[in-house]
């Protein structure tokens, strides 16, 4: 049985922003920030095959070009309960509003979205089946 061969590249981006968990019974209840980490993850089955980006799934630089808008104009320095209208915004829940922001902008190849708030908590969101490596 011959497999298809499979590449994901990510770009990393960050922000800084505040938010409240209107429902968590601890302090995260109250209003406060963090220094948000995340990555977007791009799949494809083959490589661009010629031109400047030959060898490559996509022009990290195109990946950027998707996220800066979200960036600006509703992530960065931002409140994310007002700007993303989530109710409850979870690292769960902000890894897939990302996603789902980026699947309405047709960015291709998307895959997945990871978010952390802290270096030691974070979500990974994908409507996709997890990637497992076969050995």
């Amino acid at each position: 049985m011959k497999t298809e061969p499979i590449w994901v590249i990510y770009k990393e981006f960050r922000f800084e922003a505040a938010h409240k968990l209107p429902h968590h019974q601890g302090k995260c209840r109250r209003l406060h920030g963090h220094s948000w980490l995340g990555r977007v993850y791009i799949q494809s089955n083959q490589l661009i095959s010629s031109g400047p980006q030959q060898g490559m799934v996509m022009d990290f630089g195109k990946v950027t070009n998707y996220l800066d808008p979200l960036l600006e104009n509703y992530l960065d320095h931002h409140y994310l309960n007002a700007t993303t209208g989530l109710e409850n915004p979870t690292s769960e829940a902000i890894a897939e509003w990302i996603f789902q922001k980026l699947a309405k902008m047709n960015l291709p190849g998307l895959y997945g979205v990871e978010i952390k708030e802290t270096c030691t908590s974070g979500a990974y969101y994908s409507p996709y089946q997890f990637l497992t490596l076969k050995t």
